[in-house]
């Protein structure tokens, strides 16, 4: 091929790669100095328990912990049917079904197009089954995990003299260390949450809790998020007992 011919087919793509990222790099840039925030510091302790049962209280926590089976739909892709009492979550994506068996793992089992798949493409299945019911499940009940196990409290004070709930989740999940700064209304609601999480390249970005249901057990959750210019939709909600 002719040196000149090879100038110009470089210069193309340099073009075509250029087109492509810099306004990639341009939307990154504005977005990390408009948004990105240092996690705050907060105090644990006797006053952050009490904004966390407070919070709990406003979703009727008893009602949550009373719901034995829990059924939705996240962004039309993946639907979950979850036996809260046996912790067995059958996760459905395309044409892939995965029955996982949260507190015995290794009795979960995948298949594909009803047939039972074996060996590493089911440990390959049950993963990603994991990984979406870790995220999908999070953006649901979110806010009744505040006492898990390995989760901490701390309540900070916001600029406007508002107290704000700080979450850090330091075991479980697909990513622990996360931390969320929960923010309320009056009753104590939750009206968003800032996110410090390792899968986020900007730190502190706010998501919306919002356009809340109530189940037919009393239990209070969510069916849209919206999260800078994109929304995250749960559809088909059902809580059963």
């Amino acid at each position: 091929m002719k040196p000149k011919k090879l100038k110009k087919i470089a210069k193309i793509t340099t073009g075509v790669v250029l087109f492509i990222t810099l306004p990639s790099l341009l939307l990154y840039g504005f977005l990390y100095f408009k948004y990105n925030e240092e996690l705050p510091q907060g105090i644990q302790g006797v006053e952050a328990d009490a904004l966390a049962h407070k919070m709990l209280e406003s979703l009727n926590y008893e009602a949550y912990k009373q719901t034995t089976d829990l059924e939705w739909t996240f962004k039309n892709r993946h639907h979950y049917v979850w036996d809260k009492e046996q912790n067995i979550c059958t996760v459905y994506w395309k044409d892939y079904k995965v029955v996982l068996h949260l507190n015995y793992p290794g009795r979960s089992k995948a298949y594909v197009h009803s047939f039972d798949v074996p060996d590493e493409q089911k440990d390959e299945l049950v993963a990603k089954a994991l990984k979406y019911f870790n995220n999908d499940s999070f953006w649901l009940v979110a806010p009744y995990k505040v006492f898990d196990p390995g989760v901490e409290r701390r309540i900070v004070t916001l600029e406007n003299g508002d107290n704000a709930l700080l979450i850090t989740y330091t075991t479980g999940g697909s990513t622990p260390g996360d931390s969320y700064l929960w923010q309320f209304d009056p009753t104590g609601r939750p009206i968003s949450f800032k996110m410090w999480t390792s899968l986020l390249p900007i730190e502190g970005i706010e998501a919306s809790w919002s356009d809340w249901t109530t189940t037919v057990t009393g239990a209070e959750l969510p069916t849209f998020h919206k999260l800078l210019f994109i929304g995250l939709e749960l559809k088909n909600i059902k809580g059963t007992r």
